[in-house]
C-alpha cells in the first residue's frame, strides 16, 4: 500500500498541523513521484509493443497525450513541494487540478486501449483488455489517497471495459452461450475484483491516516502539558529564589558571628539550616538551568578558550570545597602544549565544577582528585580522575539521568540535586563534544570530556 508519512511542520514556522486534505494531497504527490519511472517504463513498453502490431501513428499520438499528463503531474508536484502549508482554498484548487489531470490521463489511456480493440476482430481483445486491467489494478493500489480521484479513474476504466466487450456483442449479436457473452461476464468479475482490491487499500490507508492523526493529537497534548509543566516549574523556582536568597543571607550572617554569639544549642541548628538552604538554592539553580537548556533558551557565547587555563581555573575554584571535605585536588598540566577550543567558558566551567565536585564527594577522606588534559588526534580530552568508591556497572542512566544518583540511599555521605551531570551532558553536547566515564568499583572513576581542538585559522 502506498503511504507517505508526513512529519509535522516545525512549531516555530507558525503553521498549523496539516489538515486531512493536505495530507492526502501530499501523500498522492509522494506516490506520484515515487512511481514515475515505473509508469514511464509501462507506457513505453506498451507503446513499443503496439507499434509493431497496430497503427503506429495512433499509438504515438496516444503516448504523447499520456506524456502530457505526466508532465502536468510533475508541475503539480513541484508546486506542492514548494508550498510549506496548503490552505483550504489552495487545497481545493490543487484537488481540482488533480481531478482534471486524472480525467485527461485515464481518458488518454482508454482511447489508446479502445483504438487497439477496434483494430482487432470480435473476441480477440486480449491485449487491450490486459492493458486496461493492468491500469485499473495500478490505480487501485496507488490512487487510494484521494477517493474521488480513484473513483473517477476506475469509472473511466470500467466504462472502457464494457465498451470493448459490448462493441462485439452489438456487432455480432451472439446467443447467450457464445464466448462473447463469456467475455462480458468475465469483465464483470474482473471489475468486481478491482473494486474489492481498491476498497482494501482504501481502508488500510484511512486507518493509517486515522492512527497518524491520533498520534498527532496526542503529540500536541503532550507539548501543551510539557509547556505548562515547564512554565510552572520556572515560575515556582523564580518565586522561591527571592525569599530563599533572603533566608540564606540571614543564616550566613548569623553563622558568621557578626550579630554576636549565639547559644551553643542554636548554633548547631543554624548550621544545619544554613547547609539545607545552600542545598535548596543549588536545586533551584539546577532546575532553572535545566529548563533553559531543554527549552533551547541558553545563550552560548562561544570564544577561543585555552584548555590549560580552564583546567587550572577549575581546580583553583574547587580547592576550597576539597579542603572542606578533607580531600586533595591537583592539576596535572605541566609540560602540556597549549590547546584552544571553541567554547562558552562560563558554561564549561559549570561542567568542570559538577564533575570535580562529584569526584571529590565520592573520594575517600584524604583521597586525591587529578584533573588533566591530553590531545587525541583532532580532539582534546579533559580528565577528572579519583580513587574513590567507583561506579557500579550499568549505572550510566543514573549518572546522567535527571534527579538520579548512583548512591540514592538516605545514608550517603554527600548530598546533591541529581541534575548536575544531566546538565553537564547537555552543555557538552551543545559544544559538539562527548562526556563519559570509565570506572572500577572500589578503585575509582575517571570522567572524560572530548572536545574539538580549534585550528589556528578558526582562532584567528
Amino acid at each position: 500500500m502506498a503511504f507517505v508519512e508526513q512529519t509535522d511542520l516545525p512549531e516555530e514556522s507558525g503553521y498549523p498541523p496539516p489538515s486531512r486534505m493536505e495530507r492526502q494531497i501530499r501523500d498522492y504527490i509522494g506516490v506520484t513521484v515515487a512511481l514515475i519511472w515505473q509508469r514511464q517504463a509501462i507506457f513505453l513498453a506498451a507503446t513499443i509493443l503496439t507499434l509493431f502490431y497496430f497503427e503506429p501513428a495512433k499509438s504515438l499520438a496516444c503516448y504523447a497525450a499520456v506524456l502530457f499528463t505526466e508532465l502536468n503531474d510533475l508541475v503539480l508536484t513541484r508546486r506542492v513541494n514548494n508550498t510549506p502549508h496548503i490552505s483550504a482554498r489552495a487545497a481545493r484548487f490543487l484537488l481540482n487540478w488533480i481531478v482534471a489531470n486524472t480525467i485527461l490521463s485515464a481518458g488518454a489511456i482508454c482511447i489508446f486501449v479502445f483504438m487497439i480493440a477496434q483494430q482487432q476482430g470480435a473476441g480477440g481483445h486480449f491485449t487491450p483488455l490486459f492493458f486496461l486491467f493492468a491500469a485499473a489494478l495500478f490505480a487501485a493500489m496507488n490512487n487510494h489517497q484521494i477517493f474521488v480521484v480513484l473513483l473517477i479513474r476506475l469509472a473511466i476504466y470500467g466504462i472502457t471495459f464494457f465498451a470493448i466487450v459490448l462493441m462485439d456483442i452489438i456487432q455480432v449479436a451472439p446467443p447467450l452461450s457464445s464466448e462473447l457473452w463469456l467475455h462480458f461476464f468475465t469483465v464483470v468479475f474482473v471489475l468486481y475484483f478491482i473494486i474489492d482490491v481498491s476498497f482494501v487499500f482504501l481502508r488500510l490507508y484511512r486507518r493509517l491516516v486515522n492512527q497518524l492523526e491520533e498520534l498527532q493529537d496526542e503529540h500536541e497534548r503532550t507539548k501543551i502539558a510539557y509547556r505548562a509543566k515547564s512554565q510552572f516549574v520556572a515560575v515556582v523556582s523564580h518565586e522561591l529564589r527571592t525569599p530563599l536568597t533572603s533566608i540564606k543571607g540571614s543564616l550566613d550572617l548569623v553563622n558568621s558571628g557578626m550579630l554576636g554569639p549565639m547559644p551553643e544549642k542554636a548554633q548547631s541548628i543554624l548550621k544545619i539550616a544554613g547547609k539545607n538552604s545552600e542545598r535548596l538554592a543549588a536545586l533551584i539553580n539546577d532546575i532553572l538551568d535545566l529548563q533553559k537548556i531543554e527549552a533551547g533558551e541558553v545563550d552560548y557565547r562561544f570564544a577561543p578558550v585555552d584548555v590549560r587555563d580552564l583546567v587550572l581555573d577549575a581546580v583553583d575554584s574547587n580547592r576550597g570545597y576539597a579542603n572542606t571535605l578533607k580531600r586533595k585536588i591537583h592539576a596535572d598540566v605541566d609540560g602540556r602544549e597549549p590547546l584552544l577550543i571553541r567554547a562558552d567558558e562560563k558554561r564549561l566551567m559549570q561542567v568542570m565544577a559538577n564533575v570535580i565536585s562529584n569526584a571529590l564527594k565520592f573520594s575517600h577522606e584524604g583521597g586525591l582528585v587529578t584533573v588533566a588534559f591530553s590531545r587525541i588526534g583532532s580532539k582534546v580530552r579533559i580528565t577528572v580522575e579519583d580513587s574513590g568508591v567507583g561506579i557500579p556497572e550499568n549505572s550510566k542512566d543514573k549518572v546522567f539521568g535527571k534527579f538520579t544518583q548512583v548512591d540514592s540511599t538516605d545514608v550517603r555521605e554527600v548530598g546533591g540535586t541529581g541534575l548536575g551531570m544531566n546538565i553537564s551532558k547537555k552543555i557538552v553536547e551543545d559544544h559538539g563534544g562527548v562526556i563519559d566515564y570509565t570506572s572500577t568499583p572500589g578503585e575509582g572513576t575517571t570522567f572524560f570530556i572530548d572536545l574539538d581542538i580549534l585550528v589556528q585559522e578558526d582562532a584567528a
